[in-house]
């Protein structure tokens, strides 16, 4: 049987069946197709503007180490006018983060890009494995969004950058939608969907990390083809999951939509294009009013979720709240706590409903009460850490103070500094001093 032929160039040999259509190309068609289907998505959406400085969200695995190289690739080709950076968060989790992290290291030199790396326990005072030890493995995916959410703000503000563009792809798009559908979150839709957020500015100063804006140029890229193309170009990234992120909720969207992939290819597309077709039509969503009810909610506090969030599964305690709810409905009724409401608790000026026999009642139709539009939240600053929130504290700060009030009074912790000098151990262990929680 002779070899296929490439289906664009019809000359090459054909060495890649695509994941999304199933058309089969050789590896020069397969490259200059994906890049040119990014750069249509970033043209079409009008994502950048010449001269802006952008800092791309890095963190060594594959599809942030794609988005820098065609990022690159592109701003040469076509002659974007942009200066790219890498801005890299350090979660704090060992033998995960600080492996990738060498990979973003090396990805910097081999692109010439700047590179900046902002850690959880700069910021915090916290690792990701002190939270999770505190915390435990489930949930622990809530506290490293909120916090990864509000670093990028802080290192884009560090940079003086402006806009902040991630390797989001259409499988992550497709298993937000669906996550967002199984826990009953229709107006959330239209800001995971839109391939742009930002936070809205607060001051007029352009030094606060308000007014960051966010893109997802990869949001129509499927993680087949990025992996294709990580292969091809001989990228050098870091392949390792998060060792946290199994108990996540987004483990069971990813499984969903790797099955529906399966049976039909074009699944993953759908589901988006779907997500976008229902934002339009949730009240108050800026897809479906033209911006004019523009959604109040930053994108620092949208999607709590990180890699997975803990909202919409199992915590492990349902059935014991169930039960705790039954037991005190069933002493209300036996004390007699319950009300009752009866004939002679009615007023006297209501007008009686009219009962038929054999046939079916009619209601009086109350008066149409006139439809009100829910309040827009109030956006101002947290009042401890100064972040832009629509409540007085944001969300990372009442997640700290619940770490910091289990913290034992006296412990050890590296980096913190001493209240008083220490001699013995303290002073042969340099690195390690005794602070007070």
């Amino acid at each position: 049987m002779a070899p296929s032929l490439c289906a664009q160039c019809k000359t090459s040999r054909a060495l890649i069946l695509r994941p999304k259509d199933h058309t089969k190309l050789c590896r020069a068609c397969f490259l200059t197709t994906f890049e040119t289907e990014i750069h249509h998505t970033i043209t079409s959406t009008a994502l950048f503007t010449r001269g802006e400085r952008i800092a791309i969200g890095a963190s060594g695995g594959k599809d942030s180490t794609v988005l820098a190289s065609v990022m690159k690739t592109l701003n040469e080709r076509y002659d974007y006018g942009l200066d790219l950076i890498l801005l890299s968060i350090d979660e704090g989790i060992k033998g995960y983060r600080d492996d990738s992290l060498e990979t973003v290291k090396r990805n910097a030199e081999q692109y010439g890009m700047e590179l900046c790396i902002l850690g959880y326990d700069e910021l915090y005072g916290w690792t990701m494995d002190q939270v999770v030890e505190q915390v435990g493995k489930r949930g622990n995916c809530t506290y490293c969004g909120v916090f990864r959410r509000q670093a990028l703000d802080r290192g884009a503000a560090r940079l003086g950058v402006k806009h902040v563009v991630t390797g989001h792809n259409a499988d992550d798009v497709a298993e937000t939608v669906l996550m967002n559908l199984l826990r009953g979150d229709l107006p959330r839709l239209s800001r995971t969907t839109s391939i742009v957020t930002s936070t809205p500015s607060l001051t007029a100063d352009p030094a606060a990390n308000t007014n960051i804006k966010r893109s997802k140029p990869l949001k129509y890229a499927y993680e087949k083809e990025i992996v294709l193309y990580a292969h091809h170009k001989n990228l050098d990234y870091f392949s390792t999951e998060c060792i946290y992120s199994p108990e996540a909720f987004r483990g069971s969207a990813r499984a969903l939509i790797k099955n529906l992939e399966r049976v039909r290819p074009s699944a993953i597309l759908d589901v988006v294009r779907s997500g976008e077709d229902m934002a339009k039509l949730v009240p108050g969503s800026d897809e479906g009013c033209g911006g004019v009810c523009a959604s109040s909610v930053p994108a620092g506090e949208e999607e709590e979720g990180g890699c997975g969030s803990a909202q919409g599964r199992s915590s492990g305690g349902e059935m014991a709240t169930m039960e705790q709810a039954l037991s005190s409905n069933d002493h209300a009724a036996d004390n007699g706590l319950e009300i009752e409401i009866t004939t002679s608790k009615i007023a006297k000026t209501a007008a009686p409903l009219p009962l038929t026999v054999g046939k079916s009642r009619k209601v009086p139709k109350a008066p149409h009460a006139s439809r009100t539009q829910p309040k827009k939240q109030v956006m101002g600053q947290c009042k401890k850490c100064g972040y832009l929130s629509s409540q007085d504290i944001c969300k990372a700060c009442v997640l700290l103070e619940g770490l910091n009030k289990n913290r034992p009074k006296n412990h050890i912790e590296v980096g913190y500094e001493p209240d008083k000098e220490v001699s013995g151990v303290a002073d042969a262990v340099k690195d390690i001093h005794v602070g007070a929680g």
